[in-house]
């Protein structure tokens, strides 16, 4: 991606009514947003764009819209929001790969000396503010921001790989085909053939297969030997891996299965870790691209976790279960090779986390107390079922000490209290692991499940002395939440609802150490808990 400081490149554009048009980058200033039609992010910006436009007046050609896909679908765009402003297409996608951003919407201020004056990706009001207002400003007109950030729409939110990187078809004069959503059949995997002087471990690992671990090579006969063994049509898609939208079909789920170390019989739990992965609800756009180190935590529920080996007691996030350790690293290793979520491309990450090599475990049926998590949820109790969880690292939860439940349950919420951010209320998620010595600890005074839920609900906060140095509240969102009383001080409350709160008994049984994990924002504009059965 071209950054600050660098010239622009001179590009050829196509106008929407077929007239060409040869665009000098160096008859700045300009604003150059590359946008796809059908990325959700992409059509949120567009409102925004129209209000620079609007401040622009007689200069609104310094605003271009860059379409990545052709004329329908970007004639499409222009009239269900009303554009007024250029819009041109990029129907050989040279223009994109000449400012290579890794992901839209993509924005580039141009200064008058043709050079790059700011660039940034995804939706970020502060960015679009700052862009919009360099530009007024360059141009002799009054700055000022085009995103208020007390609006309906999120602070910031990821986009969609640029389609310059996407294996998409040309369609010549009217620019590429847009991603079909909801395909049922996809192309086989490729075959690749490889010299007998490479080693296949260095190869998968260079090529990109397998972040910086070994792995098993998916030779072509492991593949036709691992899917006579699964019985599945190898053709058929479960879903498409987002932000690149790459066709997860069986035979593609088996190779990167292979790759992971797993068995034929742990795609009866990978097959609807996929579906789970790509639901909507979950939101594996936002998770693969955002800065925060959330990545999908498994929690498998149900007897099919004893029945395929999956590990739920002492050392449960450890190296204790092959089942456990080859499925997690499955996942990731799909999210990478099919949904194109690299590290320091689209994964940006700022420290990332463990579970990104694999994060995946069972309930501990045999020493829980309560009703399992499928059934919690309405399954019955012979089903079995994978719930995923948009996880951030773990918190440990040493409690030694406490001899009744509420003082115990009282730690917990105090941990609970920092996780995703300290002083940030109301949409955030979590899911607590309570120990079975704790789990036992909290039943014998009489806790069920849902008397801890509420326990928690109650008792967590953020006090409210925790904002009474200046600076600490720069987010303004301090209006919003709750004041209560907990034990007798006031508090913002943390969760908005006790359903933020997840609680499953896994680890060993001995030693008092529980654990709590945030999740990545709460709700539909971010990422919420979704649940498959097993079959």
């Amino acid at each position: 991606m071209l950054e600050p400081g660098e010239s622009a490149p001179a590009v050829t554009l196509l106008q929407l009514d077929g007239g060409a048009e040869f665009h000098e980058a160096a008859k700045g200033p300009h604003v150059l947003a590359f946008l796809e039609a059908d990325c959700p992010t992409c059509r949120l910006t567009v409102p925004y764009l129209s209000r620079l436009a609007e401040a622009l007046g007689v200069d609104k050609g310094r605003l271009l819209l860059v379409s990545q896909d052709g004329l329908e679908a970007t004639q499409e765009l222009v009239d269900s929001y009303g554009v007024t402003f250029p819009v041109m297409l990029d129907p050989d996608l040279n223009a994109s790969a000449a400012f290579d951003p890794p992901s839209v919407p993509a924005f580039f201020l141009v200064e008058g000396d043709g050079t790059i004056g700011r660039a940034h990706v995804g939706f970020h009001k502060e960015e679009l503010n700052a862009t919009a207002s360099e530009l007024l400003f360059s141009l002799g007109l009054m700055a000022q921001p085009i995103a208020r950030l007390d609006d309906s729409a999120p602070f910031s939110k990821p986009g969609c790989a640029s389609r310059h990187l996407e294996p998409v078809v040309n369609m010549g004069d009217v620019g590429h085909q847009p991603i079909d959503l909801r395909p049922e059949r996809g192309a086989r995997a490729s075959h690749i053939v490889i010299g007998d002087d490479v080693d296949p471990y260095e190869y998968c690992i260079s090529e990109g297969f397998s972040p910086f671990l070994p792995v098993v090579p998916p030779t072509v006969d492991r593949v036709e030997n691992f899917l006579d063994r699964v019985g599945e049509d190898p053709d058929r898609i479960v879903g498409l891996i987002p932000p690149c939208y790459g066709t997860a079909t069986i035979e593609k789920i088996a190779a990167n299965a292979i790759m992971a170390g797993c068995k034929p019989e742990y795609m009866q739990v990978l097959i609807p870790v996929v579906r789970a992965v790509c639901d909507e609800r979950f939101n594996l756009h936002g998770v693969q691209a955002t800065t925060n180190s959330a990545t999908p935590m498994i929690l498998v529920s149900g007897s099919a976790a004893d029945r395929l080996g999956f590990a739920s007691g002492a050392g449960v996030f450890g190296n204790v279960s092959r089942a456990n350790s080859s499925v997690g690293r499955a996942l990731q290793l799909i999210m990478t090779n099919l949904g194109g979520a690299r590290p320091n491309e689209i994964d940006m990450a700022t420290l990332g986390n463990p579970g990104r090599f694999s994060y995946c475990i069972a309930e501990n049926h045999d020493h829980s107390p309560w009703e399992p998590l499928h059934v919690e949820l309405d399954f019955d109790a012979g089903d079995s079922t994978v719930t995923l969880f948009a996880a951030t690292g773990m918190m440990e939860v040493s409690e030694h000490t406490a001899r009744t439940g509420a003082n115990l349950l009282r730690t917990i919420a105090a941990t609970l209290s920092m996780i995703w951010s300290w002083r940030r209320c109301l949409r955030v998620d979590a899911v607590v692991v309570v120990c079975p010595e704790h789990a036992a600890t909290l039943s014998a005074d009489g806790f069920t499940k849902a008397d801890v839920r509420d326990f928690l609900f109650d008792h967590t906060g953020v006090p409210l002395h925790a904002f009474d140095h200046e600076g600490t509240e720069g987010t303004k969102l301090q209006a919003q939440y709750e004041e209560v009383l907990i034990d007798g001080n006031p508090h913002y409350r943390k969760f908005a609802d006790p359903s933020q709160i997840r609680i499953i008994v896994a680890g060993g049984t001995a030693g008092k150490f529980s654990a709590v994990f945030g999740g990545w924002l709460s709700g539909a504009k971010g990422s919420q808990p979704v649940t498959y059965p097993i079959h």
